[in-house]
């Protein structure tokens, strides 16, 4: 395609004092009136107690109209791009671990029959041990938090601590550990997170805003076990660069600047009109960033753009690549891609939580994704293209993972201890954390009841799962594996 300039739309004048206003959506970070409770927050937690009790945590009630695991992936599969889904199943049929990244939807369905606290926060949606990482911010540091937010909407804070800790047993039956060692991961896990709030609400507001700094975390929850991996994902992460994709995936053209090369299926250029559409469309993405960005993005012209498929629960969702070159032909990468509406609002909806369709799915993984985050990717924003919704940011910058599925029995429960301690750091964000600690209390009564939830939930995860691969084995369902 030809080169197109990124044009950087004018500031609005600034005048005037600005005025406070009150956004609409604010009003669902207020927790539910408790009945019967007054007081503080952690007293008012603490009351709930005997409307939800910690052994009620361990129950996992199957749902009537739970749909067989082939139909809720058939189901989940449809807006996708059709040549795209068996890829997507076959990343599924995997393993146990591997459906349950692709099955958020599912889960929520089961989580309808669960009891629920109604303390409210802005989840992930899709909190499983695979979706935290290492990321670069402004200045190149590395920071590690929850790192995916395609489901990301406001409903109880449990729904995402209950995820994370049945996939910590799935990742460790993955690599052969112990029953034993598989259910203290995830009662570790939830005991961590317990924990963390606890601290959280002893904190003033702003000190707990911006607490647990990443070089703590690892002393915060005694995580030393695991140090060498993280120095290894570290390392791999500081070279995962724009630069570095794009020395692998473009080649130089004629008369200066660089194209994208196919690499299918996982890369592939696209038309002229395709890639106009998606180029044309950052000019809406420009007028969602902060003003303050706009004079660096001016100094870039795109270049090419290419398709490029991405994860396991988002493969068959539309998703580009966008390289731009500054002056001196150094690269930036960005990466448009679409945003499906959560997976969680319908089941949120059926048991009566607070919440409505997002008018822009784009806006809404943004918004979730800063307000779960201590630091975000400073490119985050949102665009239109072709009538679909897409969220925009950076693409590998300085990303780094940790393979829960490969990791050794000791450096499992390190794992689960820490994702739990980032998990309640995200939520305390929009949830008080006195009210939510004020519930959880000084005991491991709710962490030894979601490890059961876990582990059960582990069971039915697997049983799906060899669901999943009869139908592929019997032809009902087309899976592509390998890729």
């Amino acid at each position: 395609m030809s080169v197109v300039g990124m044009t950087v739309p004018q500031e609005a004048g600034a005048g005037g004092a600005a005025t406070a206003q009150r956004v609409p959506w604010v009003a669902g970070f207020a927790p539910r009136a408790v009945a019967g409770a007054a007081g503080s927050p952690r007293q008012e937690g603490k009351a709930l107690r005997a409307r939800v009790p910690f052994a009620a945590h361990a129950d996992m009630t199957p749902v009537v109209d739970r749909p067989d695991a082939v139909r809720a992936v058939e189901e989940s599969n449809q807006g996708r791009v059709p040549e795209l889904t068996p890829i997507r199943v076959g990343r599924m049929a995997a393993s146990p671990f591997a459906f349950l990244r692709g099955a958020a939807g599912l889960m929520a369905h089961d989580l309808e029959g669960c009891p629920v606290t109604e303390i409210g926060a802005q989840l992930c949606g899709d909190a499983h041990a695979a979706n935290f990482g290492l990321y670069g911010d402004a200045r190149g540091r590395l920071v590690i938090d929850l790192n995916d937010f395609d489901e990301t909407v406001f409903g109880p804070w449990e729904w995402d601590l209950k995820r994370l800790a049945a996939s910590l047993v799935l990742a460790g039956r993955t690599v052969g550990a112990s029953e034993e060692v598989c259910r203290t991961a995830a009662v570790d896990t939830v005991g961590a997170y317990r924990r963390t709030m606890r601290l959280l609400a002893k904190l003033p507001s702003q000190d707990a805003w911006n607490a647990i700094a990443d070089e703590e975390l690892v002393s915060h929850t005694d995580a030393r076990d695991l140090l060498g991996t993280l120095e290894r994902v570290s390392h791999k992460a500081r070279k995962n660069t724009s630069a570095r994709f794009a020395a692998k995936s473009t080649e130089a053209v004629e008369g200066g600047g660089r194209r994208f090369v196919d690499a299918l299926p996982v890369l592939r250029r696209v038309g002229d009109q395709e890639a106009h559409a998606v180029a044309a469309s950052l000019g809406e993405y420009l007028a969602t960033l902060p003003p303050d960005r706009l004079p660096l993005l001016a100094r870039y012209a795109i270049h090419d753009v290419a398709f490029r498929v991405v994860g396991t629960g988002s493969v068959g969702t539309r998703s580009y690549v966008v390289l731009l070159l500054d002056h001196r032909g150094e690269p930036l990468v960005l990466q448009v891609k679409e945003a499906r509406p959560s997976v969680l609002l319908p089941h949120l909806l059926r048991i009566g939580f607070p919440g409505e369709p997002e008018r822009h799915e784009g806006r809404r993984v943004v918004l979730g994704q800063k307000r779960m985050q201590v630091v975000s990717d400073i490119l985050l924003g949102w665009t239109t293209v072709q009538g679909r919704p897409y969220q925009v940011r950076q693409f590998r910058n300085r990303k780094g993972s940790v393979d829960p599925a490969a990791l050794t029995p000791e450096e499992l429960d390190d794992y689960g201890r820490m994702t739990g301690a980032l998990l309640a750091r995200a939520h305390a964000h929009s949830a008080d954390p006195r009210l939510i600690a004020g519930y959880c209390g000084k005991t491991e009564e709710l962490d030894r009841a979601m490890g059961t939830f876990a582990v059960r939930y582990a069971d039915r995860t697997e049983v799906d799962h060899a669901d999943l691969l009869a139908a592929v084995r019997s032809g009902r369902i087309a899976a592509e594996t390998g890729v």
